[in-house]
């Protein structure tokens, strides 16, 4: 298959609208300057989970595969110029381009691809890597040659091609990593379209064209600087034009105060969001290691209320299990209803929140919620949970931390939070990624809850090798049952993405993810 040649995933239309591609030829030269707010907690790419990361960051970097955003979900080639998939799905074999040069002038080879995913795959110790499950059905990566990648599977998995789309999966050189498995953490170098030019804690981080980047003519940008900012600060300096977009997301509220002050010099792009804010429960600690106490917390929840309340002031809008609700292997409505937690008669199941609480003996239940210091959409969805457990008689302390301490709490070895809002965000809609945050913590290090729980592990490895639509879906039904009912983590309310931009910005497409199309190789400045 050739690089430039899409391949369509096989999923359902998602529904959400991108403003259509520029005729306009692209012009070279310029800076362009974008809010962050939130800032990466370090350099490696296979640790991060967040946008602040990614922003800045990605476009230092490539994959082996990425979304074509002007098409999505189809991907394309990056570093890989074409590849295959054998028949019984057990085999990838990917051609990599030419000629691609690391920042340092080294030469890529199918050796640094290899390193890269055999630390995904089996990280060294004081390693972490978050999406280590996805590979966890690579058997064997072999090299035949200098631009030749094999990967061998144990057992075919239905998202794997997608995986070597993930924007987390940056190539790193192998030499380095020999040296020291821990430099990405610390260093940044790839290959990249822009080179690493500073970063100045607090402030904000620096990307200048990469001359000897192989796709002939790109970047078309001179540079980029990410601008740490947020909250009314930031919606000021957009309306300003003091930077030219911010690309994560803003509140219906934002979106029409910039739009009013900017009119016809700027544009809205909105779309459905892989994302959710979720509630995880530290199962360690007590009372949450009482399912009962867990799922009075999830019953006490309004969703539907809460739903549509908090879509007039929030980037939240939907109503959804543990996946996105729209997306083809999600569950109905319908379904939803019946799951503990999604009911519609929010009285009653108070009512029953109160009584679990009571058999479990906290009827005065009283903790603190850890949440992030970013204001959308973290803080209007922390104080809606806490109004909605002191109606159920639930008493809680609200807790907001800058992003490196807020999870440092949830990712250290032993654990202290009560409960925490985490966020279940992805580069695509796809059950082995979003049920990840569900496996047993042995097996995902994306689990906070510290759980165990083999009847989900087993059933998300059914579900991971099913091609038959129909039988997954199922599958997944079981999981959600499940899952939902033990109540380790609870989804709140999913995401809706809205990104205003001024028009000179040209060459970027919105997409159901935050993490996707960030390496700004294709954006340009009309100025």
């Amino acid at each position: 298959m050739n690089r430039h040649l899409a391949l369509l995933l096989g999923a359902a239309a998602l529904g959400f609208a991108a403003a259509a591609p520029a005729a306009d030829t692209p012009k070279s030269g310029g800076v362009l300057k974008f809010a962050v707010s939130a800032e990466p907690p370090n350099y490696d790419c296979h640790a991060q989970t967040s946008f602040a990361f990614i922003h800045p960051v990605r476009p230092h970097y490539n994959t082996l595969l990425k979304f074509d955003t002007a098409k999505y979900p189809a991907i394309k080639g990056d570093l890989a110029e074409s590849w295959t998939v054998a028949k019984d799905g057990l085999t990838y074999t990917f051609r990599l381009v030419k000629g691609v040069q690391f920042h340092d002038g080294s030469t890529l080879s199918s050796e640094d691809v290899k390193a890269t995913y055999e630390r995904l795959r089996n990280p060294p110790k004081g390693v972490l890597s978050i999406r280590q499950a996805s590979y966890a059905d690579i058997a064997s990566i072999e090299t035949p040659d200098p631009l030749t990648v094999v990967f061998r599977l144990k057992k075919p998995n239905a998202a794997m091609l997608a995986n070597f789309a993930s924007p987390w999966d940056c190539v790193y050189s192998a030499g380095k990593l020999k040296q020291d498995p821990r430099f990405p953490e610390r260093n940044i170098l790839g290959t990249g379209p822009f080179t690493f030019a500073g970063h100045v804690a607090g402030s904000h981080w620096t990307g200048r064209r990469f001359e000897h980047y192989f796709e002939k003519g790109k970047p078309y940008l001179a540079g980029y600087l990410a601008i740490f900012i947020s909250g009314a600060p930031m919606v000021n300096a957009l309306a300003a034009g003091e930077v030219l977009v911010e690309f994560r997301g803003h509140s219906p509220a934002d979106r029409d105060r910039v739009m009013k002050t900017l009119g016809q010099k700027a544009t809205v792009q909105e779309s459905p969001w892989v994302c959710s804010l979720v509630v995880t429960f530290n199962t360690k600690k007590k009372p949450f290691d009482d399912r009962r106490v867990r799922q009075a917390l999830s019953l006490a929840i309004d969703r539907w209320g809460g739903a549509q309340a908090l879509s007039r002031v929030a980037l939240v809008r939907h109503v959804g299990g543990i996946l996105r609700p729209g997306y083809d292997l999600a569950a109905s409505e319908k379904e939803l209803a019946g799951y503990p937690g999604f009911s519609k008669d929010i009285t009653a199941a108070r009512a029953e929140a109160r009584k679990l609480l009571k058999e479990a003996g906290v009827p005065n239940l009283a903790f603190t919620l850890t949440n992030r210091n970013v204001a959308m959409p973290y803080t209007p969805v922390g104080v809606f949970l806490i109004d909605q457990w002191r109606q159920a008689g639930v008493n809680v302390k609200h807790e907001q931390l800058e992003t490196r301490l807020y999870l440092a709490a949830q990712q250290r070895d032993n654990p202290t939070f009560d409960a925490a809002l985490d966020f279940n965000c992805d580069f695509m809609d796809e059950p082995n990624l979003q049920l990840q945050k569900y496996l047993s913590n042995d097996r995902s290090s994306i689990n906070y809850a510290q759980q165990t729980d083999r009847v989900l592990d087993d059933l998300f490895d059914r579900q991971s090798g099913e091609l038959d639509r129909k039988k997954r879906y199922a599958l997944l039904r079981e999981f959600e049952k499940r899952a939902l009912e033990q109540a380790y983590t609870i989804p709140t309310i999913w995401w809706h993405r809205i990104v205003v931009l001024h028009r000179q910005l040209k060459g970027w497409h919105i997409t159901p993810s935050h993490y996707v199309g960030q390496d700004l190789a294709d954006v340009w400045l009309d100025q």
